[in-house]
């Protein structure tokens, strides 16, 4: 009997969350061979250390990389020690400044902690891709360089974006695809991981292993993860991600602060709740009841359980009660400042059924969450500002008593407004 599931069952688990693998037949084949043999298939996905810090967006890879830990393959976490160095120019319109190797080898050793958050220490094969770059000679690079044309490089889309455009593309940055996909050759590599943003970098270590005479790897990519914007992929230097070493709190916060229906692509990618629940979730859960649970199972995933109930608790007292939290700033605001007026609007309703009108825009300037009303304005049709954990698009709002307590979050920054008389 196969210590390996039956393939169908491999192949259910294998494609949840994934974005499109190249290709599905050559995947069941290698599946078959392994289950048949009883080989593991070598399955690696690499990380360039270019910050010290992993975030979720990393953890889609390495989710996907512990779903074939799970199922008993060997399971590759590659360290570009090597291709760091280089810079992946990847999706971008000028030549990325590469880091020193001080700075890559600090990286790297944050990344062996932060990674067995999700991996199996035990069971995770970690490699160097500066173990078989430091020994190739300068004829190997030429030979490498060789097996593909300079037309084959200006098929991606940003290298050829930058050569229509008369943007400088450096030699080094035509060796990263190649060092990319001579990592699979060195690793005999079956299937390779990567994000959708990766495809011809992937799909060159296919041309270099049948270069190299060996079977071609499987390419499956995974979807980039937006971050708490919504928009833009998960980045620490766009200030839209969480951190995986964040504490509880702060983690759960930033996940209730998404939009409900981001809430749904984190949870088919960022958790192991299946397809069947997630839409039984989405046609009987109510949204906050759903983003709740989201939040503390990747709190959970990351901390504990106790911890990710113990924020759950706390980010109810502070953000749903309207109680003043001690950790994030409270700002003292007078409402005078902030009033909704009809000297400004004759068409204002300045009250409702009692209640006080406050002009959000405002309050978001005296609050330092907006640099200006009219930057306040743009943010607030963005979605991108939440007030006691809702969406708020309106530029009025209303409080029913003073003083008021009102929890503001725009982004991941969070404010406490205390507005008196």
């Amino acid at each position: 009997m196969s210590k390996f599931a039956p393939v169908d069952e491999q192949l259910a688990y294998i494609k949840k969350g994934s974005a499109e693998i190249i290709r599905g037949s050559e995947l069941s084949s290698k599946l078959e061979k392994s289950r048949a043999s009883g080989t593991p298939l070598r399955v690696k996905a690499g990380f360039d250390p270019t910050a010290p810090d992993l975030h979720l967006g990393h953890t889609v890879l390495l989710r996907k990389l512990k779903h074939f830990q799970d199922l008993g393959h060997t399971v590759i976490f590659l360290i570009g020690d090597f291709t760091g160095m280089i810079g992946d120019p990847t999706g971008r319109s000028a030549t990325r400044p590469p880091l020193s190797p001080e700075e890559i080898m600090r990286n790297a050793k944050t990344y062996m902690t932060q990674v067995y958050k999700i991996l199996d220490s035990f069971k995770t094969e970690v490699r160097f891709n500066s173990e078989w770059f430091n020994k190739v000679k300068s004829e190997d690079w030429i030979r490498l360089a060789a097996k593909v044309t300079i037309s084959q490089m200006l098929e991606r889309e940003d290298f050829h974006k930058r050569f229509q455009e008369e943007k400088p593309i450096t030699m080094h940055e035509l060796l990263y695809p190649l060092a990319q996909g001579y990592d699979s050759v060195a690793l005999k590599a079956d299937v390779e991981l990567g994000g959708t943003d990766q495809k011809f970098n992937l799909l060159m270590g296919r041309e270099l292993q049948r270069a190299y005479g060996q079977e071609s790897q499987v390419v499956l990519t995974m979807p980039i993860l937006e971050g708490l914007d919504g928009v833009q992929k998960m980045s620490k230097s766009l200030g839209n991600a969480i951190g995986i070493q964040e504490p509880p709190l702060e983690m759960y916060g930033k996940i209730m602060s998404i939009s409900d229906q981001m809430m749904w692509r984190y949870y088919e990618l960022l958790t192991d709740v299946q397809l069947p629940e997630i839409e039984k979730m989405k046609r009987e859960s109510h949204p906050m009841t759903a983003k709740k649970d989201l939040a503390r199972r990747i709190v959970a995933d990351f901390h504990s359980a106790d911890a990710a109930a113990k924020a759950a608790d706390d980010w109810a007292k502070q953000f749903q009660k309207d109680e003043v939290p001690t950790s994030v700033e409270q700002v003292s605001v007078k409402f005078g400042d902030i009033e909704w007026s009809t000297n400004e609007d004759s068409t204002a309703v300045v009250s409702r059924a009692g209640q006080l009108g406050i002009k959000l825009d405002r309050l978001l300037v005296k609050c330092g969450l907006a640099d200006s009303a009219t930057d306040a304005t743009r943010k607030l049709k963005e979605g991108a500002v939440r007030v006691r954990d809702s969406v708020e698009h309106s530029p009025r709002i209303y409080v029913t008593e003073l003083p008021a307590t009102l929890a503001l979050r725009v982004g991941k920054r969070l404010k406490v407004a205390v507005i008196n008389r």
